[in-house]
C-alpha cells in the first residue's frame, strides 16, 4: 500500500488544530475589541458627563447673572420711587398753596417735613 498523505485521522487532527487555533485567535480578537469598545464607551461617557457639567455651570452662571441684574433693577426702581414720590408730593403742596388751600406757613411746614424724611 502506498500512502500519499497522513490519512483520514491525520487530516482530522490537522483540521482540529487549525480550527482550535482559529477559535483561540478569534476569541482573543473579540476580547480585545470588547475591551476597546468598553474603553471607547468609558471615554465617550466621561466626555458626555463633562459636557453636561459644563452646560449646567453655564446655566447656573447665566441664572446668577439674571438674578443680579433683576436685583439691581429693583434697587434702582426703589431708589427712584422715593425721589419721584417726593417730587410729586412737593408739586401737590405747591398746587394746594397756589389754589389757596394752604397758607405760606403751612406750605413751608409741610415742605420741611417732606424734605426731612
Amino acid at each position: 500500500m502506498n500512502r500519499r498523505g497522513p490519512g483520514l485521522l491525520g487530516a482530522a487532527a490537522r483540521t482540529a488544530v487549525v480550527a482550535g487555533t482559529a477559535s483561540a485567535v478569534s476569541g482573543r480578537v473579540q476580547r480585545r475589541q470588547q475591551a476597546r469598545f468598553a474603553e471607547d464607551d468609558s471615554e465617550q461617557m466621561a466626555e458626555e458627563q463633562m459636557r453636561q457639567q459644563m452646560q449646567m455651570q453655564a446655566a447656573q452662571q447665566q441664572a446668577a447673572q439674571q438674578q443680579a441684574a433683576q436685583q439691581q433693577a429693583a434697587q434702582q426702581q426703589a431708589a427712584q420711587a422715593p425721589a419721584d414720590d417726593l417730587i410729586g408730593q412737593l408739586e401737590r403742596l405747591a398746587e394746594l398753596k397756589k389754589q389757596g388751600i394752604l397758607t405760606d406757613a403751612e406750605f413751608e411746614a409741610q415742605k420741611a417735613r417732606l424734605l426731612a424724611e
